[in-house]
């Protein structure tokens, strides 16, 4: 199968360099320059996302937002308008469900395959190949692409229809928000009693306390490194389609409404292109 990939951020240019491990993978990014490192590992370069799509049998994309999303498959000279019947389109994009389903609703009628495939894990999961997939549409399509998704993923998870996946993300962005929002809070309640920090997430980590934040975002925190393992600003997009999502089903969500208040504080002091890790700028600087 001949491989396109449209977003070559952080975690797109993790999961390209595994997958060129195994294959040819044709990219394209706005930024042609934010592509070479992929390139550099042999990836090669397209020049719009129309020759990409009209020359590859899979296409994944995953860009920034909801609104990049819909003018990538539905511009004048988009995916959808350059797809060919029995082509696979994967969208990666954390974004919204109902355009997941608008996506596959529009691919269905030219009679090409359509995912929306969200992943979970962050940068280093990117780079180890070792991502969480959550995956809507079509069973049978999934199936098909399983072998593309295992050289750089350590679990596929299959939910149903199109927008499926989308709807587990915001699960999964959910817990990660009152996660983040603890470790932010622990971190700063244990460096107002001068307790040794290093020594506190060690503890933290060997309890009842552990979890993927801590462990992941705590050390980056205490070297001053806020280098985006994930946007700031790409988080709090997530947690406003959560909250979008889980007012249509009569959710009122409190903490992540909360979560969604404190990185807006965040984004708009400066700092969405930090990482997640960076909540805690709200409170010591």
């Amino acid at each position: 199968m001949k491989i396109g990939f449209i977003g070559t951020g952080v975690m797109g240019t993790g999961i390209i360099n595994n997958l060129l491990k195994h294959q040819e993978v044709t990219v394209y990014n706005r930024t042609k320059a934010h592509a070479a490192a992929v390139m550099e590992n042999g990836a090669k370069w397209c020049d719009t996302p129309a020759e990409l799509t009209r020359q590859s049998d899979v296409v994944f994309t995953m860009v920034g937002f909801p609104t990049d999303v819909e003018e990538l498959y539905f511009g004048e000279n988009g995916i959808l308008a350059n797809a060919h019947a029995g082509q696979y389109l994967v969208d990666m994009t954390t974004s919204k469900p109902s355009l997941a389903k608008q996506i596959a609703k529009e691919g269905t009628k030219q009679g090409v395959h359509v995912l929306d495939t969200p992943v979970s894990g962050g940068d280093i999961g990117a780079k180890k190949g070792t991502l969480t997939v959550m995956v809507g549409g079509q069973k049978n399509d999934l199936n098909t692409l399983q072998p593309l998704f295992e050289q750089f993923s350590s679990s596929v998870q299959y939910f149903g229809d199109a927008g499926s996946g989308q709807n587990a993300k915001m699960a999964n962005q959910i817990m990660i928000a009152g996660t983040m929002l603890g470790m932010s809070e622990a971190l700063v309640y244990a460096k107002a009693a001068q307790l040794d920090l290093h020594e506190v997430m060690k503890t933290l980590q060997s309890g009842a306390a552990e979890n993927f934040s801590l462990g992941t975002y705590g050390p980056r925190i205490l070297k001053d490194d806020y280098t985006p393992g994930f946007f700031a600003k790409h988080f709090l997009k997530d947690l406003r389609i959560a909250l979008e999502e889980a007012q249509k089903m009569g959710i009122k969500g409190p903490m992540t409404r909360e979560a969604t208040r404190l990185y807006e504080k965040l984004v708009n002091a400066g700092y969405g292109n930090d990482g997640t890790q960076a909540l805690v700028k709200l409170w010591w600087g």
